[in-house]
């Protein structure tokens, strides 16, 4: 799958601030978090590293893609995946909306690759404004 991806100098839990507040300035909200280390330790008693999952949404962009074609809301939101890469150090992975949205896609629908290059152009500064 293709992904943005950085590793930053933080713990995941300012890493995660941080993200949350990148994402927020480029017009996007969190609709779902799974903590996927506690889910596994919870349900199956395995211990692993620290790993989020946050759901990203751009609510004008989303609106736009459903208009293009409802069945994409079978792609929404956008994960965002935080792992802990010891105490100090996050890996912070963000999927390609344009990977996304050629799911399934036979001939290339230009409203969508449009679409796509926005969400990602958007992502990608949000990415830009953490600290390497």
């Amino acid at each position: 799958m293709d992904a943005m991806e950085k590793i930053v100098d933080q713990p995941l839990a300012e890493a995660e601030s941080a993200v949350r507040e990148a994402l927020f300035e480029e017009g996007f909200g969190i609709l779902t978090e799974i903590d996927v280390a506690a889910t596994l330790e919870a349900k199956l008693g395995v211990h692993r590293s620290p790993l989020k999952i946050l759901g990203a949404c751009n609510p004008a962009l989303a609106h736009r893609a459903l208009d293009v074609d409802p069945a994409l809301a079978l792609l929404l939101p956008c994960n965002v995946v935080l792992e802990g890469l010891g105490e100090s150090r996050t890996r912070v992975a963000i999927v390609d909306p344009r990977a996304l949205l050629g799911l399934g896609r036979s001939e290339t629908d230009a409203a969508l690759e449009a679409l796509g290059a926005q969400a990602a152009s958007s992502l990608e500064r949000a990415m830009g404004r953490l600290a390497g």
